[in-house]
């Protein structure tokens, strides 16, 4: 079984790996399997790609990241441009509703409004990841489901989904549902599969909140 140490040198040789991240610029620290990320980057999408990287590794419990988004010179851009470019990015990204608004502080995208699939709301936040001059992106997009099967429907539908996926090991997984929120608790191998868990319970119609409680075996 991995240490610390073990995990601390998997996570750096990842972020070292993939070539679209600095990795020499992010410090890595591991205590009791969760890890913790430090450093300056240029990007939000450098910041993503780096906590994206550590939760592949292999025993990964959680990521704590302390990583900061500072923008060399070349990439500073005022909120009107930062604003345009967003506005311009969801505006022909076909997964993103016209509901979705876009408001620029300092650098600071904020979305707003409202959709219908959590999807979306993510869809509309990864998309801008990669924008010159974006700090931090706040998603306040809230769910507006269409009203969907009762809580034993909903639940059954999710545990079917979890059987049918070739990644999850849905024996080891426990779905609760209670007017439009899905408790999610056991055991999963990694975090990635954790994440393709409530991945699947989203899909789910009429589904607001999802309570993800399932813990990564070490």
């Amino acid at each position: 079984m991995k240490n610390d140490a073990d995990l601390q040198r998997d996570v750096q040789e990842e972020l070292r790996w993939d070539p679209s991240i600095h990795g020499e610029r992010i410090g890595v620290s591991v205590k009791n399997g969760v890890v913790e990320l430090d450093g300056h980057v240029d990007s939000v999408w450098d910041k993503y790609a780096a906590e994206r990287a550590a939760m592949r590794v292999a025993r990964v419990k959680a990521v704590a990241s302390e990583i900061k988004v500072d923008p060399p010179s070349s990439a500073i851009r005022t909120d009107q441009d930062i604003a345009h470019a967003a506005s311009n990015h969801l505006e022909w990204n076909a997964l993103v509703p016209k509901t979705v608004k876009v408001q620029v502080t300092d650098g600071v995208v904020t979305l707003q409004g409202t959709v219908e699939w959590q999807f979306q709301k993510e869809q509309a936040e990864r998309g801008l990841l990669p924008l010159i001059g974006v700090k931090s992106i706040l998603n306040k997009i809230t769910l507006n489901p269409k009203p969907g099967a009762s809580a034993a429907g909903v639940k059954i539908k999710i545990e079917n989904a979890l059987k049918r996926n070739a990644e999850i090991d849905a024996s080891h997984i426990k779905v609760e549902t209670s007017e439009g929120t899905v408790t999610l608790r056991g055991n999963v191998r990694s975090w990635v599969e954790r994440e393709e868990v409530e991945h699947a319970a989203w899909a789910a119609p009429g589904v607001t909140e999802i309570d993800n409680r399932l813990t990564v075996s070490s």
